[in-house]
């Protein structure tokens, strides 16, 4: 099967292998001339980068790089990457990389031209109409991991420095005009972090999919975004050379992504503050997290997964689905508990009003309140 295709959200997706190669094209097609590529510190020096960063050179279009990004990218990332950005003369922004560079990429370019603080834009009420829409400069979102599906959201999650809470960060016009999704890229990430991407699109599939608001559309691109991470992840996990299961994992992300606008819930609820307290990976955070929540679900999704298992192949219900995202797990070796992934000492009463306090909480089909998200947690200690 040859993967490519163009696709519109209204983001303009260029999708399949090789097409990297259109990076200045793109970057035409969105109005930028003097882009700044914004990445993380791991893939600055990478071959990837370096040739993207040729490619806009070679193309007239600069060679300029901000990589001082963190796994969990903060506010104090945001305010240099400003800095450089402005004192470049930029006027748009290539986002490269996994969730930590699409994320603060995209708060560079919302950033550059307001004059208000960055958490005066938090994803609460109606915050995002204090900004100056015209203000905002033109995005090309370029993922090279298959999880967050940030190419195609209009928001970002940046951690609060001085509290190491994790803030969300939304604006219409923070969806990138233009999205390159080549699979080519991701060829090189290792096992666990093809692991952890993936099951942070599936945990996004599965969370819209259980969230009780109502989006038809969504539910259908969560439940088909999860055949996708069954069929194609195990794949990409055992040979990260395998285009098509690379592929397909790319459109389950950016799927699981569009899907959770209907809604998330605990599973990110919570680790949002485990991952902004702990430093956590946030895709293996969710895996982590994902059996317990879905127990803790069970009364109020036990129906809806046994339609999602039935179109999935998984037999016995709601039970054989737990089992399989058991077994998917173990297969990839991820933690079964916060313990196994080092964290010792937990500050329980931190992460439970940080579960509270998360947007995600409102889409979770059993209330959270102190007293049932502190038994959950106790679950995943």
């Amino acid at each position: 099967m040859t993967l490519t295709a163009n696709w519109s959200y209204p983001t303009a997706v260029r999708f399949g292998a090789g097409r990297i190669s259109e990076i200045a094209e793109a970057c035409a097609a969105a109005g930028i001339r003097k882009p700044l590529l914004v990445t993380d510190r791991g893939l600055a020096s990478m071959e990837i980068t370096t040739r993207t960063l040729d490619l806009l050179e070679a193309a007239g279009l600069g060679r300029a790089i901000f990589a001082e990004v963190d796994p969990n990218p903060t506010d104090r990332n945001a305010e240099e990457g400003v800095r450089v950005y402005r004192e470049g003369g930029h006027d748009g922004v290539v986002a490269f990389g996994g969730g930590s560079g699409l994320d603060l990429g995209k708060v560079i370019a919302f950033m550059a031209g307001q004059t208000r603080p960055l958490m005066d834009f938090e994803d609460i009420g109606d915050w995002w109409t204090r900004a100056d829409a015209e203000a905002i400069a033109p995005i090309v979102a370029v993922p090279t991991t298959a999880g967050t599906g940030s190419e195609v959201g209009r928001a970002s999650v940046i951690t609060k420095s001085d509290t190491a809470e994790k803030k969300i960060i939304f604006h219409p016009r923070m969806l990138p005009r233009v999205v390159i999704c080549d699979p080519e890229l991701t060829v090189g990430m290792p096992p666990f972090i093809t692991a952890g991407t993936g099951l942070d699109a599936f945990a996004h599939c599965v969370e819209a999919f259980s969230s009780p608001h109502y989006h038809p559309m969504s539910q259908g691109m969560a439940l088909e975004g999860m055949r996708l991470v069954k069929d194609y992840l195990p794949r990409a996990y055992a040979d990260g050379s395998d285009i098509e299961a690379r592929a397909q994992m790319m459109a389950a992300a950016a799927m699981g992504a569009t899907a959770f606008q209907k809604g998330l819930g605990a599973i990110h609820a919570l680790s949002h503050p485990i991952g902004a307290i702990y430093h956590t990976h946030h895709g293996t955070t969710n895996a982590v997290c994902m059996p317990a929540v879905l127990q803790f679900n069970r009364p109020e999704i036990e129906g809806v997964i046994e339609r999602a298992a039935r179109y999935l192949g998984i037999d016995g219900g709601f039970d054989g689905f737990a089992a399989f995202v058991d077994a998917l797990n173990a297969s990839m070796g991820i933690p079964k508990s916060l313990s196994e992934m080092g964290i010792e000492n937990l500050d329980m009463d931190r992460v439970v009003k940080g579960a509270l306090a998360d947007p995600s909480t409102g889409g979770n089909p059993v209330k959270m309140t102190a007293e049932n998200t502190r038994a959950l947690l106790e679950k995943l200690l």
